[in-house]
Parts: C-alpha cells; sequence; structure tokens
C-alpha cells in the first residue's frame, strides 16, 4: 500500500508546525512584555509580573499555531492572515480568562466586561504581535522546515504520483489494436506494488485513488486527468465505460488543491492522448479523443501558456502508446505506430513497440518497461538512469508505463 507521506515528510511536518507556533508565540510574548517595560518606565521588578501575566496567551496562542500549521493553514497568506487574527483572539481572550479564573475570581458581568476590555488594552498589543509574527516569520520557518513552497497548491510542493490500485475485474479491460489474451489478477497485482515501489524509491510520494471496484480499466489512472501546473484538467473519457472513473481522481485532486476544469460531453479526452514537452501539448486525434475534447483543452490551457498541437493516432489506442518524450524534450516512438513523426521537433526511433513508454522520474532518470531492453540500453547510451518494471500483464490490456500513475512536480 502506498501513502501521501513518507515518515520522513511526516516529521518535516510535525517540526514545521511546531516551530512556527513556537516562535510565533515567543516573538508575541517577548514583543508584549518589552513595549509594557518600556512604558513602566524599565522598571526591572516588573519584568516577572509583565512575563507572567502574557504567558497563559502565548501558551494558547502556541497549541493554536500548531494546529493551524498542521493542517497546512499557513500555505497561503489569505488564509495565513484570517487565521492568525482568530488565533490572536481567542489567544487573548483565553488567557485573559485564565488569569481571572487563577485570581479565584468569579465570572460575572463586570469580569466579562473586563475580559473584551483587554482586548482594546494590554492584549491588543499581544494580538498584534502575534498575527504579525504568524504571518510573517511562523510561516516562514513552516515552509523553510517542511520543504513548501508558499502560496501554492500542496502537490507542488513534492513530486506526487497519483496511482490507483487494479480493480477485481481487471482482466475484462478494454482492447482495440490488439487480440485479448488471459490476465493473470494475482501477478497484475504483484506488478502493480513494484511499479509504485520504484516511484518512492525514486524519490515520488504516492497517492491512492480511491479504487474504483467495478471499472476494469480505472487502474490506468492517466486517462482520468492531466496536469498543466496548478490545473488538473478531468477529462471525458471516449469510450463509455470509463466515464464512472473520473469522480474518484476528481476528488483526490480537489483535496490537493489543485485547480479544476472540465472536458465536456460532447467533447471527449483520454489522458493517454495527451503528451506534454514543456509548453506543448501533442493531442492525439483518434479513437478516444475528439476534435471537440481538443478544442476544448486549447480553450483552457491556451490562457495558462500552452500550446496545443492536435497530432492524428490510427495506429494505436492513445498518442503515448505510440511516443513519449525523454526530460531533454526528445520524442521517442516506434516508427509503424507513428502515423506523422514529422510533427516532432525532434523524434528518436526505438526498437522496441513497448520501448516507446517513459515516465520522467527526474531530469536524469527515467522509468521503462522490463519488455524493451533494447530501448532500454538506448536511452542509457543518451546519459539517462533508466529504471525498468514489469508491466507485462496490463500491456496485454494496451497500457504502459505511463497510464499506471499522474505525475504531479
Amino acid at each position: 500500500m502506498t501513502s501521501s507521506t513518507g515518515p520522513l515528510a511526516m516529521v518535516r511536518r510535525i517540526a514545521g508546525a511546531v516551530t512556527a507556533s513556537l516562535a510565533s508565540a515567543v516573538i508575541a510574548h517577548l514583543a508584549s512584555v518589552l513595549v509594557f517595560f518600556s512604558a513602566s518606565g524599565a522598571d526591572p521588578s516588573s519584568l516577572q509580573q509583565l512575563s507572567g501575566y502574557f504567558l497563559a496567551s502565548s501558551l494558547i496562542l502556541f497549541l493554536i499555531i500548531a494546529i493551524v500549521a498542521g493542517l497546512d493553514g499557513l500555505r497561503r497568506w489569505y488564509v495565513a492572515v484570517p487565521l492568525a487574527i482568530v488565533a490572536a483572539l481567542l489567544s487573548s481572550l483565553f488567557g485573559s480568562l485564565a488569569t481571572i479564573l487563577g485570581s479565584g475570581a468569579t465570572i460575572d458581568g463586570s469580569a466579562i466586561a473586563f475580559l473584551f476590555g483587554t482586548l482594546v488594552g494590554p492584549k491588543l498589543v499581544f494580538a498584534i504581535a502575534a498575527v504579525l509574527a504568524a504571518a510573517t516569520v511562523g510561516r516562514r520557518l513552516w515552509a523553510y522546515i517542511t520543504q513548501s513552497t508558499l502560496d501554492a497548491p500542496p502537490a507542488l510542493d513534492r513530486r506526487v504520483a497519483l496511482v490507483r490500485l487494479p480493480a477485481a475485474n481487471l482482466a475484462e479491460g478494454q482492447v482495440t489494436h490488439i487480440a485479448r489474451s488471459v490476465v493473470d489478477a494475482e501477478k497484475a497485482d504483484e506488478q502493480w506494488d513494484a511499479y509504485v515501489a520504484a516511484l518512492i524509491d525514486n524519490g515520488w510520494d504516492t497517492i491512492e485513488v480511491p479504487v474504483a471496484a467495478d471499472a476494469p480499466d480505472s487502474v490506468f489512472v492517466e486517462d482520468a486527468v492531466v496536469i498543466f501546473g496548478e490545473t488538473a484538467v478531468i477529462t471525458s473519457p471516449g469510450h463509455e465505460s470509463r466515464r464512472s472513473e473520473i469522480a474518484g481522481v476528481e476528488d483526490t485532486v480537489r483535496e490537493l488543491g489543485l485547480h479544476i476544469a472540465r472536458i465536456e460531453l460532447p467533447g471527449t479526452l483520454d489522458g493517454g492522448d495527451v503528451l506534454k514537452v514543456g509548453k506543448t501539448a501533442y493531442v492525439g486525434r483518434g479513437g478516444r479523443t475528439n476534435a471537440e475534447g481538443i478544442r476544448q483543452l486549447r480553450a483552457i490551457v491556451g490562457p495558462l501558456g500552452y500550446t496545443v498541437v492536435a497530432v492524428p493516432v490510427a495506429s494505436v489506442l492513445h498518442l503515448k502508446s505510440g511516443v513519449t518524450a525523454l526530460p531533454d524534450g526528445t520524442i521517442l516512438g516506434y516508427p509503424p505506430l507513428v502515423d506523422n513523426p514529422g510533427m516532432f521537433d525532434r523524434f528518436l526511433a526505438v526498437p522496441e513497440e513497448t520501448g516507446v513508454a517513459v515516465v520522467v522520474l527526474s531530469d536524469d532518470t527515467v522509468l521503462m518497461a522490463a519488455s524493451a531492453p533494447k530501448s532500454a540500453e538506448l536511452v542509457t547510451e543518451l546519459g539517462y538512469r533508466v529504471v525498468t518494471v514489469d508491466i507485462s500483464e496490463f500491456e496485454k490490456l494496451e497500457g504502459c508505463v505511463t497510464c499506471l500513475s499522474v505525475r504531479i512536480r
């Protein structure tokens, strides 16, 4: 099984939350004490009393900011600032309440009036200091320790791969350009585990999309969504049997904080037909993706700075069944499966059909199928480290290494 965060990432999240909240509370506490220490004529005897007065509020602020940071509330400034204001007001109020109760006083009308009066008196300084500290120093410390990017969706901080367990009826998946053969479900599960392990071993956090029990092709999660920066384009699968797959994928990318756009019927588009190379999106026009789907995609991603190039596809199920790209933008293709190789700026022929598919793991590492050793050797000779996995059971359903995950980075 996989998780959205590894142990190290979890440690960073906890350390980031604790450090950010501690820094915010200490800064607010010291700032408040120093302001009133100066106002009292810098009388050393007042330091202990002032520190005790603000101590309860500082401790409560620490707890609240720790919770806020732990829930990712410091990432975006327009979320962090309101939450910091709420935290500052609550810690000021409850800190004053703790002081009242600690003195043995009862909570009556005059006590409540005093309680709220502190918000425009001594605790106002504390509240202002708390907001400024949490929204500036606290946020930056949190981002540094958790290795997060401020004001960006969480998924863009790290290399994330969406994966989906094979459904029990995997063997019933669609085949179009090859003859159906027997799929070993148990072996497929083992191969899927090894595929996911390869992603994790190469620095990717994996997130499991909820399994689609009645959708045999749902393991090919790539077809349900295409990622363009901070935007997730939910597709409109070309085969009607696959349209139930998109709901779980949409829920998952929404939870990651990505913006959602959709291809709507009568437009159809499968993610396997979209090959991104820099700011160019090659889109296969074939059996699963139609002209209306391409038009809608162009309208969505054009304003994001992407150019959509439509590529006729007739010999394979999806465009990425015939071509994919290396990290440097070189297009790999198996000539018998590529209808128009001239449409690509740099085209390199590979010697095996299954050798066309590469998953870019990093700038110098790619994932390829074990069934294409000659192609893997060719890519290795180009200076790349090649990781291979056996996906033979998925290849029986026209699947390849790109189909089994959606990479977000």
